[in-house]
């Protein structure tokens, strides 16, 4: 049903972190996330590719492979504090969709319910629906909330005769109780889809979303802090999905569907370091990172910082949890300098 390793290409872990193996608990016991990849590109509606993005995603990185990142901002070790692990790939088949995300989910339930973050490394945006609900089974049915990066809804219906694509992942969650729909926050939505019955359908649910011209006009901090509030409201976590698109293609043109005017880099980077250190995060995913279109590494290197953001905001949120301290985002550089050094 699975494989580890890598199911294209050679074997190699995230930034080097140890290996472990799902069917063995004892191999990550002790690991607080759990990085798993999930190869599939089988529910693209327009350019395949993104079952290269977890190999991608491990290796896009100039420093050694030594399972070390030291946060600069941050002053913490995400792959050493947290203890990282990763299992290798979910062996999916995109010529069978329902068998893939059915073999991820059960992966994903297993990490989740020893307690560890999942950490998935897509792939296309089909696996975010497998993704959340194995944690929603391990975690609590309708009881974690979606905040979701992305330049399209994904909630239609029916795409070329399939319930189930890249397009469509979020309604099957809502449907599928999993997850609420008026938990559900969608930022950096823009372009030219849904259409207006799908559009009804999402304000059925209740779902909030933040189109780039609301981000841009109250700005993204604002927009997140209400998310937040949303998110929280009787919840027991939050589940992070970010699609590669939300950025525009001039700062990841190596995803399937580009959609120009996005976020920037730099917001998508600070946007992701908020929210995992603010929110108790208890799954994530990095999808649509197509490396067929990618071009000197840009969109793969902003999806390693993405996952390298998250970890080392998860990791400085458990030392400030476990200190009484409080992070400062502003705290010059130089207070770090040696006590008693002179100004």
């Amino acid at each position: 049903m699975t494989r580890y390793g890598s199911q294209f290409g050679p074997h190699f872990t995230f930034l080097g972190v140890p290996e472990c193996d799902l069917s063995d608990p004892e191999s990550y016991k002790d690991a607080e996330v759990v990085i798993v990849g999930a190869p599939f590109d089988g529910g693209t509606s327009f350019r395949a590719g993104a079952r290269f993005g977890p190999q991608a995603l491990r290796a896009a990185c100039y420093l050694e492979h030594d399972g070390k990142r030291p946060s600069l901002a941050m002053r913490v070790d995400g792959l050493q504090d947290l203890g990282v692990v990763d299992a290798g790939d979910v062996e999916m088949f995109s010529g069978d969709a329902a068998r893939s995300c059915a073999d991820l989910e059960i992966e994903i339930e297993k990490i989740a319910s020893s307690g560890a973050i999942p950490l998935i490394l897509g792939g296309d945006h089909t696996v975010t629906w497998p993704d959340v609900t194995g944690v929603a089974r391990a975690r609590g049915w309708g009881k974690i909330a979606v905040i979701h990066f992305d330049a399209h809804a994904d909630t239609g219906d029916i795409t070329f005769g399939s319930l189930i694509g890249h397009g469509q992942p979020m309604r099957r969650l809502i449907e599928s109780g999993a997850v609420r729909g008026d938990r559900f926050l969608q930022i950096g939505l823009r372009g030219y889809w849904p259409e207006a019955e799908t559009l009804q359908w999402m304000a059925e649910q209740g779902m909030r979303s933040y189109e780039m011209t609301e981000i841009v006009q109250r700005g993204l901090n604002e927009c997140l802090t209400e998310a937040f509030d949303i998110a929280l409201s009787d919840c027991d976590g939050v589940f992070l999905s970010v699609d590669i698109d939300v950025c525009d293609p001039g700062h990841a043109p190596g995803t399937g569907t580009p959609e120009p005017g996005g976020l920037s880099a730099r917001e998508l980077l600070d946007a992701v370091r908020r929210i995992c250190y603010q929110l108790p995060v208890v799954g994530m995913d990095i999808v649509e990172v197509a490396p067929p279109y990618d071009h000197a590494d840009i969109t793969a290197m902003l999806g390693n910082r993405v996952v390298l953001e998250a970890l080392s905001a998860i990791a400085r949120r458990k030392k400030d949890q476990r200190d009484g301290t409080i992070w400062n985002p502003a705290l010059p550089l130089l207070a770090d300098r040696i006590p008693g050094e002179q100004s």
